[in-house]
């Protein structure tokens, strides 16, 4: 069973995103979408300074199984990016919401996280198979 923080907000297209300070957000793959991609062994990182809207594709995660598409779940500014995934990119299995983080986001409006799943929807929309 895959761990989802209650402290952390996520996606549809199970990407997470967590607040630090006023308007930077830390997000990743859902522990749910590194479990579906099993091994990865890439990652596409974006580009510092890309500007995103909610739902543009940011970064490309490659497993043994699949190439996935990882969506912005906020509309913002690309500020930083995971760099450490370019040699360890299974840290996304073994952690996908720590070391597993992929890139930061300076968040042009940070209610906009009010509008995604808790923890509880994210974990019901993961049991009703809406992948």
């Amino acid at each position: 069973m895959s761990s989802t923080p209650k402290e952390l907000r996520y996606s549809k297209s199970h990407e997470w995103i967590r607040k630090e300070g006023s308007n930077i957000g830390v997000c990743g793959i859902s522990d749910h979408a590194q479990e579906l991609l099993t091994d990865v062994v890439f990652v596409e990182l974006p580009s510092i300074g890309l500007e995103v809207k909610r739902g543009d594709r940011v970064a490309v995660v490659e497993s043994v199984k699949a190439v996935s598409d990882v969506y912005a779940p906020a509309t913002g500014k690309v500020i930083e990016v995971n760099t450490e995934l370019e040699e360890s990119p299974d840290a996304i299995n073994s952690d996908a919401y720590g070391d597993g983080w992929i890139f930061k986001l300076e968040l042009e409006d940070a209610d906009e996280l009010d509008s995604l799943m808790d923890a509880a929807a994210y974990q019901k929309h993961v049991a009703m198979g809406d992948n």
